[in-house]
């Protein structure tokens, strides 16, 4: 792999009324194993597009989230890492969003191919649940930022929580 794909991307923090997270389960079909982990939903920000934009279109291709209230940017993070053979360093914009009214089932609605193979399930974590847990998680200082924004405490200025491998 000598290529590597430069690009900006947008994530989100999706939470429900009850303070629970969405994260996705996946794992790199390159490496069958590898493991799995848990990743907020997101990905590239297209040409001409806002990464709040980008954030509400990824939600809606890879949880089937079609209502939520996008919030602001709270985090930024450089992320360099390889998947499906592909190496990526792209800096990432991670917005807050809210859901009402979530969906009872995942109804991803515009995986890439390669997304497709990847996330094997979806789920809604109770902050305490997530907090115990020993899962790889994407970000990886998501376990430590989370609270903050569970008790609707958004920073003035997005943090850069750029950190290296899984958390």
């Amino acid at each position: 792999m000598s290529f590597t794909l430069r690009r900006r991307a947008a994530r989100v923090v999706l939470l429900d009324d009850d303070g629970r997270v969405l994260l996705l389960e996946a794992h790199d079909p390159a490496r069958p194993h590898g493991g799995t982990w848990w990743e907020i939903p997101g990905g590239g920000i297209d040409p001409h597009e806002s990464s709040a934009d980008a954030a509400r279109r990824e939600l809606r291709e890879e949880a089937g989230v079609h209502e939520a209230d996008i919030g602001p940017c709270v985090w930024v993070q450089r992320a360099r890492f390889s998947f499906g053979g592909w190496r990526f360093d792209q800096w990432e914009e991670i917005h807050v969003a809210w859901c009402t009214d979530p969906p009872a089932t995942w109804q991803p609605a515009g995986l890439e191919a390669l997304e497709a193979v990847a996330f094997q399930q979806h789920r809604w974590w109770e902050l305490d649940e997530l907090l115990t847990s020993d899962a790889r998680v994407l970000p990886a200082r998501l376990r430590h930022h989370l609270p903050d924004l569970v008790a609707g405490r958004m920073p003035a200025e997005p943090i850069d929580i750029t950190a290296e491998g899984f958390g």
